[in-house]
């Protein structure tokens, strides 16, 4: 059986707190270790996950998302509530610190870009090349980017995407769940509410996971597409072995290396639409118009 500070390092974080994808999960999850094993874990994996928190709050400046934000935070909550008071101390102040600096980076881009924003329907046309979670994940930026990223048109292209030209279909469950409006034309679907149904009740739902353990490595790894995202030599990458795992999981795994852990019940993933409900959840409410 692998150490904690082994697993601990296979786990990545410290690689993918630069990547803006990345860095909310990552914090996330180093908030989750802290809650529930820091304590209990020999000091030199302790001193290893101070320094990673440290890291989180150095590189929060070059986030622009709110999501990023909101994950500091989260870190910053358990920091307050586990680490003895002089790391304690360090960290709050390191998180003050990259909150200032935030702010004055977010003012001086908003300076910056004022007068040169993209209009809405070049964005809307940019936004079209982007995959599902992308599109999710942009409406997070600003309000401008929310409003575009909800745009309807884009929405249908994604559920067409997923779920082939049903048309029809994504009619009647519109009428079923009151997501019908009537317009010029007659009667317009929103889309992103039928495309958000669809999918919470497809079998493609496990698409959404972005950490998993995968078999081959023996660890938890992240994923690209429902991949381990390692190499694996002479192995077909349809034949891997993944299983989702849930940030809350991480602790298990770090603390008693639990497969048990990693193959939990569908029912801890399924509940409210499991880990992909999150992604909707700070949308802000759409426009009128749309």
């Amino acid at each position: 059986m692998s150490k904690p500070l082994e697993r601990y390092q296979k786990l990545g974080l410290k690689e993918s707190l630069p990547r803006i994808h990345r860095y909310p999960l990552a914090c996330k999850e180093l908030s989750l270790i802290l809650r529930g094993a820091y304590k209990k874990i020999p000091k030199n994996l302790q001193s290893l996950i101070f320094q990673d928190t440290l890291t989180a709050f150095r590189l929060l400046p070059r986030m622009q998302t709110r999501n990023a934000v909101l994950a500091a935070h989260l870190l910053l909550q358990s920091v307050e509530a586990t680490l003895p008071k002089q790391k304690k101390n360090a960290a709050v102040t390191e998180y003050k610190n990259a909150m200032v600096a935030h702010k004055r980076r977010t003012k001086a881009r908003q300076e910056e870009n004022g007068s040169t924003q993209l209009p809405q329907d070049v964005l809307v046309h940019i936004f079209s090349f982007l995959d599902m979670q992308s599109l999710v994940s942009v409406g997070l930026v600003c309000w401008l980017w929310n409003i575009t990223a909800s745009e309807n048109n884009l929405w249908r292209a994604q559920y067409t995407t997923f779920f082939g030209n049903s048309d029809n279909d994504a009619m009647i469950k519109g009428r079923q769940i009151g997501r019908l409006v009537e317009d010029e034309e007659g009667y317009t679907l929103f889309w992103r509410e039928a495309f958000k149904r669809a999918y919470l009740g497809s079998s493609s739902k496990k698409l959404k996971s972005s950490r998993g353990y995968c078999r081959d490595c023996n660890t938890i790894v992240w994923l690209d597409n429902m991949k381990c995202s390692n190499e694996h030599t002479g192995l077909n990458s349809e034949n891997q072995q993944i299983k989702p795992v849930l940030p809350s999981q991480v602790v298990g795994y770090l603390l008693d290396d639990s497969l048990s852990m990693a193959s939990s019940s569908d029912s801890d993933s399924d509940s409210d639409g499991g880990p992909f409900s999150r992604l909707w959840a700070y949308q802000r409410p759409l426009s009128k118009t749309q």
